[in-house]
C-alpha cells in the first residue's frame, strides 16, 4: 500500500492553514456543528452498519455506539472550541538581548498531526475541530470497526470545508486496514506528530514501530484508595460512579484499594455495584468481608491477573492494605499513570498521596471520571497523555502547538 500521494496532499494543504484567520475558523466549526446535528439520521444510519458487525456484549460496543444525544454533545463540544481563544501566536517569551537583538518565542502549529484510533467515531470530530482551530492538518486512521461511521463523518467535514472554499485535504481518512497504519508510522517527510488512542496493545505497537514522533495516550488503569478516614457515603457514590458511569472509557475505575481498618464498610461501599452486575475480584481479606453480602455469582477471588488490568467492562478488583504506604506501593506497581484517587479526611495522607503518586491526574474525594478535556474546560480533547514529554493529561489546543523563535536585528554581526 502506497499512501504517499495522500500524505503529500495533506502536507501541501496544511501550509495554507496559517492564512485562515480565527474568525473564519470559528464560522466553519459552527457550521459543522449545525450540519452535524442536521445530519444526525445519516450519521446514525452509517454507525448502525458498524454496530451490526459487533457483539453488543463487547465492551467496545459502547465506545462505537453513537446516539442522537451523543451527536448533540459532539456538536456542543465543537461550539465550545469556537469560544476558546486561538492557541496560535501566543507570546511565550519576549526580550531584548544586550546586543540589541529582539528575541520572541511564539506558539505555532505542528503542521500535520496523525491520529490512530480504534472504535471511537467521536474522535473524528474532536480531532478535526481541535486541529483546525490550532492550524494543524490531520490524517485520521480509524479502526475497521468504525469505518462506516468515520467515512460518513469525514464526508460531512469535507462538505462544510468545500462550502467555505477551504481545501478538503486538510483532513484525510486513511483506509481501515493495518497496512495503512504502517505507512503512517513511517511518513516522516509528511507527518509531524502521531497520537495513538486506544488499547495498550495499540499504544505499544505505535511506540515500538513509529519513526514519526509520538505522544502516548496510554491505557487507563485507575485506582481509588479508600483511606482509614474516608467517608463511607461519599465513598460508595464515588466508587459506583467511577466504575459504572461508562465502563468502556479510559478514566473508569479498575481497582479499589481499601484500608484494612475499614473492611467492615466494604459491603456498604460495594452494595450498589451489584445493581449493575459488576463482577468483583477481591483479595482474601476483602473476599471474607464481602462473602454473604454480595451476590455469590458476582464475587470472585482475585488472582495476580486481577491487578494491573484495564477491564473496560463491569469488572472491579479490590486490594486490602494496612496503610497509605502500602496503597502507594500498589499504585506504583500497577498504575498506568493516567488517573488515581484517594478518599480521605486526613490532610497529611492527602498531601502525601498528591506528592507520591506518579500520574497525570490526581483526585481527592471524587471519581477519576473527570479526566476529560471537555470537563477540564478545554472544549474537547485530542487524547490523554500519560507520558511526561511536552504534554501530560487531557490534551487540547495548547498541547497540539509547538513554538518558534522570531529574532529581529539591526545589522548586528557575531564575532
Amino acid at each position: 500500500m502506497d499512501l504517499t500521494d495522500i500524505f503529500k496532499q495533506v502536507r501541501q494543504a496544511s501550509v495554507a492553514l496559517s492564512l485562515i484567520d480565527d474568525d473564519k475558523i470559528n464560522k466553519v466549526l459552527l457550521a459543522l456543528a449545525d450540519e452535524t446535528e442536521a445530519q444526525t439520521d445519516y450519521i446514525l444510519a452509517e454507525n448502525a452498519k458498524d454496530l451490526a458487525k459487533m457483539d453488543e456484549a463487547n465492551p467496545i460496543y459502547d465506545r462505537l455506539k453513537l446516539t442522537a444525544d451523543r451527536i448533540k454533545g459532539i456538536a456542543g463540544d465543537m461550539r465550545n472550541v469556537t469560544k476558546l481563544p486561538s492557541p496560535l501566536g501566543r507570546i511565550l517569551a519576549d526580550k531584548v538581548l544586550p546586543n540589541g537583538l529582539k528575541v520572541k518565542k511564539i506558539s505555532v502549529p505542528f503542521g500535520v498531526i496523525g491520529i490512530i484510533y480504534e472504535a471511537r467515531p467521536n474522535v473524528s470530530f474532536d480531532v478535526f475541530s481541535l486541529c483546525f482551530k490550532s492550524g494543524n492538518a490531520c490524517v485520521l486512521k480509524g479502526g475497521t470497526d468504525a469505518h462506516c461511521s468515520n467515512s460518513a463523518i469525514v464526508k460531512l467535514i469535507h462538505s462544510v470545508l468545500d462550502r467555505f472554499g477551504i481545501n478538503q485535504n486538510i483532513v484525510a481518512l486513511l483506509p481501515a486496514g493495518r497496512e495503512a497504519t504502517g505507512e503512517m508510522l513511517n511518513a516522516v517527510d509528511y507527518i509531524d506528530l502521531i497520537i495513538p488512542r486506544g488499547s495498550s496493545n495499540l499504544i505499544n505497537f505505535v511506540r515500538q514501530n513509529a519513526k514519526v514522533p509520538v505522544i502516548e495516550t496510554g491505557a487507563g488503569i485507575c485506582h481509588t484508595y479508600f483511606d482509614e478516614t474516608g467517608e463511607k457515603e461519599k465513598g460508595a457514590d464515588i466508587i459506583f460512579n467511577g466504575k459504572t458511569r461508562r465502563v468502556s472509557v479510559c478514566n473508569a475505575l479498575d481497582c479499589v484499594i481499601i484500608n484494612e481498618k475499614r473492611l467492615s464498610d466494604l459491603p456498604f461501599l460495594c452494595e450498589r455495584l451489584a445493581t449493575k452486575n459488576v463482577i468483583i475480584y477481591a483479595d482474601l481479606k476483602a473476599y471474607t468481608f464481602l462473602d454473604g453480602h454480595y451476590p455469590v455469582e458476582l464475587l470472585k477471588k482475585a488472582t495476580d491477573d486481577s491487578f494491573g488490568t484495564e477491564f473496560l467492562d463491569y469488572k472491579l478488583s479490590i486490594k486490602t492494605v494496612a496503610n497509605i504506604d502500602e496503597a502507594l506501593a500498589h499504585i506504583a506497581k500497577y498504575s498506568s499513570k493516567h488517573s488515581e484517587a484517594i478518599i480521605s479526611k486526613d490532610e497529611a495522607n492527602i498531601a502525601k498521596f498528591d506528592k507520591m503518586v506518579d500520574a497525570a491526574c490526581i483526585y481527592t474525594n471524587t471519581a477519576t471520571v473527570w479526566t476529560d478535556g471537555a470537563q477540564f474546560g478545554l472544549g474537547a480533547e485530542i487524547g490523554i497523555s500519560t507520558q511526561k514529554m511536552h504534554a501530560r493529561g487531557p490534551m487540547a489546543l495548547e498541547e497540539i502547538t509547538t513554538y518558534k523563535w522570531i529574532i529581529k536585528g539591526d545589522g548586528q554581526t557575531r564575532n
